[in-house]
């Protein structure tokens, strides 16, 4: 974007990917490279894991609090994983993108298809790992899951690729700086498409 041109609107951007992916360490890296990108952090009724904190990594709360939430209408999209809820506030992103401020989702596959429907605009990216022998690995290497839980993750993983296509992007991530990089790119692109653009030739601009 050319400096001091504010975009007209922000670009709602959905990464997704298997748990265990690396999701977290990717948009932490993304957000470091990249300015006026808001983080939207998602609702959820699990537990914290070790060196989780309310507010940055997720909104904590319980199952009635969230329940409520879903009668009052006020999530963009919401879906059970591994049986807890997690859900996107719709208030907070709508404020963002009329503000020309980028805002990025990360949630599950029933989730994304629920965006894309909303909100047909949005830039879906699916990270995967370099191979599921890699992902298993991770999920087991972060000390966190049983054995029966770990199980689970994959098997669910693997029902997601099924819906891989439905992505506009894949990245891989076997090393968290390319990942990041990659995703840098596709947003660069996409900032430069006709329709985010077109008011720098508008009105005073006009030729």
């Amino acid at each position: 974007m050319m400096p001091g041109r504010r975009k007209r609107k922000g670009q709602l951007i959905v990464l997704s990917g298997p748990s265990g992916v690396g999701k977290s360490t990717v948009i932490a890296e993304l957000l470091s490279l990249r300015e006026k990108i808001h983080f939207s952090v998602s609702y959820t009724t699990r537990e914290p894991r070790v060196g989780e904190e309310n507010g940055v990594n997720y909104n904590f709360v319980d199952r009635p609090t969230f329940e409520e939430m879903i009668r009052r209408d006020e999530l963009l999209e919401y879906a059970e994983y591994v049986n807890h809820y997690y859900g996107t506030s719709l208030k907070v992103i709508q404020e963002k993108l009329e503000a020309g401020i980028d805002v990025l989702l990360d949630i599950e596959v029933k989730g994304a298809g629920t965006v894309r429907r909303k909100c047909p605009d949005a830039v879906l990216i699916y990270i995967i790992p370099p191979s599921f022998e890699e992902l298993s690995r991770r999920l087991h290497g972060r000390h966190t899951d049983s054995e029966e839980v770990i199980a689970r993750r994959l098997a669910k993983a693997r029902e997601e690729y099924a819906h891989i296509g439905e992505y506009d992007y894949i990245v891989v991530n076997d090393k968290v700086s390319v990942a990041a990089g990659e995703i840098l790119s596709i947003l660069t692109a996409e900032d430069c498409r006709t329709k985010n653009r077109i008011n720098l030739i508008e009105g005073d601009n006009a030729l």
